[in-house]
Parts: C-alpha cells; structure tokens; sequence
C-alpha cells in the first residue's frame, strides 16, 4: 500500500500534516453549511413581517427543511459508505449550494418550505462525511481535535450569518440576493475539495511518515477486531446498545442546539431587543459554542494522552455537557441582552462539548466501513427530535410563552447524558464494531 503511495511521490512534493489541512476543508464545509442554512433564521424577522407569518408558519418551514434533513443523514451516510467521502460531498455541496440559490426565487409559505426541503436534503450529508473523513485520516488520540475542528464550523457560520446576512440585506433593500450570494460559496469551496482530498492510501501529496502512522493504527485496530464481525447492515448495527447511545446523545441535545440557531433572534424580539439591537450580542453563543467544541475534543484528547480509556474519556465529557445545558433556565428571570447572550453561551459552550463527543463516537467504536452509517442514523434521530421540538416551540411559544421551551431544552440533554453513561459499557474503543 505504502510502496503505490512513495511512487506518486516522484512528481508531487509531500504536504506536511496533510490531515490538518483535510481538516481544514471539513471545517470551511461546515462554516458554509451553516451560513447557507442560517440565512432565513436571521431574516426570519423581516419575513415573518412581509409574509404575515407567526410562529407556527414559520416553524413549518424550518420542519421541511428537519424533515429532509433529517432521512437524508441516513440515507446519506449509506451512501457514503458506499461511494466514498470525495465523491460524497461533492454530489451533495453541489446540490445544496443550487437550493440555498433557488430560495431567492420563493414568494410564500409554500414555495419556501420547498426549497429548504431541498436545501436540507443536500446538508444532511455534512456531518456523516465529515465524520468517515476524520476516522479515514486521524488517529484516535487526535480525532476529538479534528472532530472539533470541524463541527466548530457550525458556530463560525452561525456568527458570522447575523453580520452578512443583515449587511446584504441593508445593502441591497431585499432579501434575496442574500441567499444567492450565501449559495455560491459551496462552489468556490469544492475547487479546493477536489484537489485535495483523497484517501490516505491514494492520496499524492501525503507523506511516508503520516501514511505510515495511519497505516500503523488500522492495522493495530484490526488485530484489536480479528474476533469481530464484519456486518455493516442497519439491522446488525441498531442491535448494538452503543448505537442507541449515539442516537440518543444526538436526539436529545442536537434540538437545542437548532433552537437556539433558528429561535434565537425571534426569542430575541419577544424579550423587546429588535434585530439591530441583537447584533451586538447575538455572535456569543456561537463562538462561545465554537469554543465549547474544542475545549470538548481538548479535553477528551488530553485524558487519552494521559492514559484513560478512550470511551471513559469521551464519557467525562458527555457528564459536562449534559450538566451545563441546564444553564437555560435562568434566561426566563432576565430581559437584559448581555446576561442573556452570556446565560446562552454557557449553555452552547456545553452543548458543543456533547456534541463533539457524540460526533467522535462512531469513529471510535465502529469500523470505517461503518462510521458513515451509524453518524448518519444518529443524525436521522437528531433531525426526528429536531422537528418534533419545532413543532412544539412554535405551538408553545404562540399559545404561552418560550418558558416551558427553555426549561425543557434544559432537562432533555440531562437524560440523553444518562443515556450515554449506562449503554455505551467497556473501556476500549472499537471493542463492538459491526
């Protein structure tokens, strides 16, 4: 396998930490995921007027967008099993970056909840990539930084969405060249993506000390994994308590998160802070979130080096985040915009921690053939939670209030946190694959 490598070597020069810069990629795919998705949540203010929407209104779109969003994370993630990441992303980031495009031709209720369906089919694909991608090119001590890296992109775009996405629409005096401009990033994002990312064994620019490090650690995993099966079907894989444990920390922290991405500034409006106003705190979540997903993958990383287990490692974590969500309740006592970006940062921060633990998992307890898969299907639970929650928040927060949503959102990740703690059993990593 080495030797085929070493001979591309010959016309191309190796690039030092080669699986940094793949990581790099993932994280930029994930920075314009975010923005093109996060483009109608901060419009939503200035749509709702327009439009005549409330609440429910607008939770049905944002449900088409989870509803696509979320079958397609399962149905992606086969896919990519099947087909590999390069060719994966590529079908996909083309896909969702012509519907984040087409949104501008929407003119009602109807015709926007279509396009965010077709939007959410094509972003589903991200994670579950981005996932087989960092277990293709990382090792274990190394995949919570790199898992970091990546998913941190869902908080850059989402800080970054507010600021251009207002900007373009001041600028401009109308919402649509807004999703138009936001769309076309994907396709300066895929030149780069197709030169570089290949797999590790094919790939011409990596260099014989990385390929071999990479090499070394499969085939440490595969004499860990002799005694082992090696079914990758679905029906084999949700026999495993570990992929319900995956699937809950997703199912019951990932709707809090979009909460907070698509609410926010409607929450916002209902506390008497206008769009402009929020601008000043509305970022701090979102980096605060951004840091949460590192100092997750840090921490984790850390007590590998310093010799635990990997899963009781990740599950240290987990019982941080799943503490720190609770954080929510308190912004129902508060109007102040600070005290309630800082109350939601502490609770992002923690949500992010979780969440990078949850998107680690798959490539720590299955087999590569496998990972795509179970981070899809857990991504399919999160999007199910997710629409569900949608649902109820538009319903609740028209009918009463967003008190009910904050205290729920708060309790809910507690028990996705239990859940981790009692079906994810061993101290090893890749000790059950399928």
């Amino acid at each position: 396998m080495a030797t085929t490598v070493n001979s591309r070597h010959t016309t191309a020069r190796p690039i030092p930490n080669l699986r940094w810069w793949i990581g790099g990629l993932l994280f930029a795919s994930t920075v314009i995921n975010y923005l093109d998705r996060q483009t109608l949540s901060v419009l939503a203010p200035y749509l709702k007027l327009q439009y005549n929407w409330n609440n429910q209104d607008f939770a049905l779109i944002v449900i088409a967008f989870r509803v696509a969003y979320s079958v397609g994370q399962t149905v992606a993630g086969r896919l990519i099993d099947r087909i590999g990441t390069r060719k994966g992303l590529t079908i996909t980031v083309i896909w969702y970056s012509i519907a984040a495009m087409l949104t501008a031709l929407a003119g009602g209720l109807r015709s926007f909840a279509f396009f965010r369906f077709l939007l959410g089919a094509g972003e589903s694909a991200n994670w579950p990539a981005a996932t087989k991608a960092v277990a293709e090119w990382f090792p274990k001590r190394e995949r919570g930084w790199a898992v970091a890296l990546f998913d941190s992109g869902s908080s850059i775009g989402g800080a970054i969405a507010p600021i251009l996405v207002i900007g373009l629409y001041k600028f401009y005096g109308d919402w649509r060249p807004a999703f138009i401009i936001t769309g076309t990033l994907g396709f300066l994002w895929l030149g780069a993506w197709r030169m570089l990312y290949h797999p590790p064994e094919s790939h011409p620019r990596i260099s014989e000390g990385e390929l071999e490090m990479i090499l070394r650690e499969r085939g440490e995993v595969a004499e860990q994994d002799q005694s082992t099966t090696n079914k990758t079907r679905w029906r084999d894989l949700i026999k495993l308590p570990q992929t319900w444990a995956i699937i809950a920390a997703r199912t019951m922290t990932d709707p809090v998160w979009f909460f907070i991405t698509d609410w926010f500034a409607i929450y916002l409006l209902t506390k008497g802070i206008n769009p402009e106003q929020a601008l000043l705190a509305f970022w701090i979540p979102f980096v605060a979130a951004d840091l949460g997903n590192f100092f997750g993958g840090g921490v984790s990383s850390w007590l590998i080096r310093r010799g635990w287990p990997v899963v009781k490692a990740r599950k240290a974590v987990v019982v941080f985040g799943g503490l720190g969500m609770t954080l929510l309740i308190p912004t129902i006592f508060t109007s102040s915009l600070f005290a309630l970006a800082g109350l939601f940062a502490m609770s992002t921060f923690a949500y992010a921690s979780f969440s990078t633990m949850a998107l680690v998992l798959p490539s720590d307890l299955y087999r590569s053939n496998s990972v795509a898969t179970v981070s899809g299907m857990s991504g399919t639970g999160a999007g199910l939670g997710t629409i569900v929650s949608t649902f109820l928040i538009g319903y609740v927060s028209d009918h009463y209030s967003f008190e009910p949503i904050l205290i729920t959102a708060s309790l809910i990740p507690f028990f996705g946190m239990i859940l981790v703690l009692i079906l994810i059993r061993g101290k090893g990593s890749n000790y059950a694959q399928a």
